[in-house]
């Protein structure tokens, strides 16, 4: 049996640097640039999007990145991988409709229908459904931008909600007009628009996809857009293996070993005994990428909440180390993050004045630490005096 190339967890984490801009000579040229790099950008909690990207283009204003979301519209808000809110640019955001639209709209609407099958007020679950889709679709066509709050005012077939966990500690209401606005995200129909609140906030207003971008995104086919995002994520993130990768997607085993079989793509020995996945131009010392597989210099770099490096793999073990209790929540959402030399060493936290205080989980070097105390000057800098929600806080800081 032939023997696989080994790429070692060193030369995964220079690559890791490199390739995602973290280091200072490969830094992006902006944030559109970042989020086609990262196969889009986290944007559950909207602060993420502005500081993932600062973290790897220098000189980026926040207004940048408010342009690029609302006014040029070349970073788009969509739900996708694992029902999850990302930014996309618009040639990654149609591959991302095609790749998993169908499945996560399907789902949404199965479990809407569930239900409403339990709730006395609707006589005819999927009608109701079918009904405000109509309704949404129609009242969005003329180009208007309308909160949920503003939708259900004008739309009655929005309102209603079942409850759930009676007597439970997280007993609560499921409201099915917002469910209704995800699914048709979800397909790559309306679009959420216009930020009502600041920049670290969420309430946005939701629009017409067509009307919002000008165009209809043009998907490709399931199969297509597997191929095209597992391209994408295997130039930046590469190696990484099956797990990897049916995790970051949110998709099946089958969809994936379509894609990698398409692809061509050459397996190979990680550290450790697992076998990874990579193109079939990017084996160490292939033309595409060589620097990728020398040694970086150690640097200090501080990423947000849910940030797309930290949650890029399932296997986190050649950057994570035994940290993960620490950064990571009960159900897989990481928190902030302070990196050195490709490697989570700890977490950062804003204290009362504004300024940015480093919670190492781990001994490091007075170099490391000097270096990760001048970054946190520089992002206490660039946030100012303003707010800024966190949405996920890891274990570390409610510890604290």
């Amino acid at each position: 049996m032939p023997v696989r190339p080994r790429i070692t967890d060193t030369t995964r984490r220079s690559r890791l640097m490199r390739r995602m801009h973290l280091d200072a000579a490969s830094r992006a040229g902006s944030a559109v640039d970042v989020a086609a790099t990262m196969v889009g950008l986290h944007a559950t909690t909207p602060s993420t999007v502005y500081l993932s990207a600062w973290a790897r283009v220098d000189g980026l204003a926040r207004a940048d990145i408010d342009t690029a979301l609302y006014d040029d519209r070349t970073l788009v808000k969509h739900l996708a991988m694992r029902r999850t809110l990302f930014a996309f640019p618009r040639d990654v955001l149609a591959e991302a409709i095609g790749a998993l639209g169908p499945r996560i709209s399907a789902s949404e609407r199965t479990n809407m229908l569930r239900d409403l099958r339990r709730s006395p007020d609707v006589d005819d679950p999927e009608g109701w459904i079918e009904t405000a889709r109509d309704a949404v679709l129609t009242e969005l066509a003329g180009g208007e931008s309308l909160t949920s709050t503003e939708l259900r005012a004008r739309l009655p077939v929005l309102e209603g909600s079942i409850t759930f966990g009676e007597g439970k500690s997280w007993a609560g209401k499921s409201h099915f007009g917002p469910r209704v606005l995800n699914m048709l995200d979800a397909s790559g129909d309306i679009v959420r628009g216009p930020n009502r609140f600041d920049w670290h906030l969420s309430r946005p207003a939701w629009t017409s996809m067509k009307v919002w971008l000008g165009e209809t995104p043009d998907a490709p086919s399931v199969h297509d857009g597997h191929r095209a995002l597992v391209q994408r994520w295997l130039r930046t993130y590469g190696p990484g293996t099956e797990t990897d990768l049916v995790w970051w997607l949110g998709s099946t085993k089958t969809a994936v070993r379509a894609a990698l079989a398409d692809l061509g793509t050459v397996e190979v020995e990680l550290d450790g005994g697992g076998v990874g996945h990579v193109l079939p131009d990017d084996l160490p010392g292939e033309a595409y990428d060589e620097a990728g597989d020398q040694d970086c210099e150690p640097q200090a770099v501080l990423l947000p909440e849910l940030d797309p490096t930290t949650m890029g793999f399932k296997e986190r073990g050649f950057y994570l180390g035994d940290h993960g209790p620490e950064v990571f929540d009960s159900v897989g959402n990481g928190g902030q993050t302070a990196w050195w030399d490709g490697r989570i060493v700890g977490g950062w936290y804003r204290r009362d004045d504004n300024s940015i205080a480093i919670h190492l989980l781990e001994p490091l070097p007075a170099d490391a630490r000097r270096k990760l105390g001048a970054r946190a000057e520089e992002l206490a800098a660039w946030l100012g005096g303003g707010s800024m929600k966190i949405g996920y806080a890891a274990p570390y800081m409610r510890r604290r």
